[in-house]
């Protein structure tokens, strides 16, 4: 059965359809998780997105160390924890999304 990505992009419009956010806001967020996932493709769009909108690559730099920082401190925290735990003799579940199984 081919993947059906209906659910994810309903759920992508309910999202970008708020009013809460200004659309600068939404450029700023979805470029930070497209780093965040990794994905040049994407990020690569999304800068483009955030160009056309008329932000500024001192903005775009901003928001790149801020992401930086904040994944950099989450691995930090990820592998201090995982170090502590690893000495103990009952360490804590992952639960099923990391499992292999």
């Amino acid at each position: 059965m081919p993947f059906d990505d209906a659910r994810v992009r309903d759920y992508l419009q309910s999202a970008h359809g708020t009013k809460h956010l200004t659309e600068r806001e939404k450029h700023l967020i979805g470029l930070a998780v497209t780093i965040t996932r990794g994905c040049q493709v994407c990020t690569r769009g999304r800068i483009e997105k955030a160009r056309a909108a008329g932000i500024g690559d001192d903005v775009l730099n901003a928001l790149v160390a801020v992401v930086s920082a904040v994944n950099a401190g989450v691995a930090s925290a990820t592998a201090r924890e995982s170090f502590r735990q690893a000495g103990s003799p009952n360490p804590e579940p992952c639960g099923h999304l990391c499992s292999p199984q």
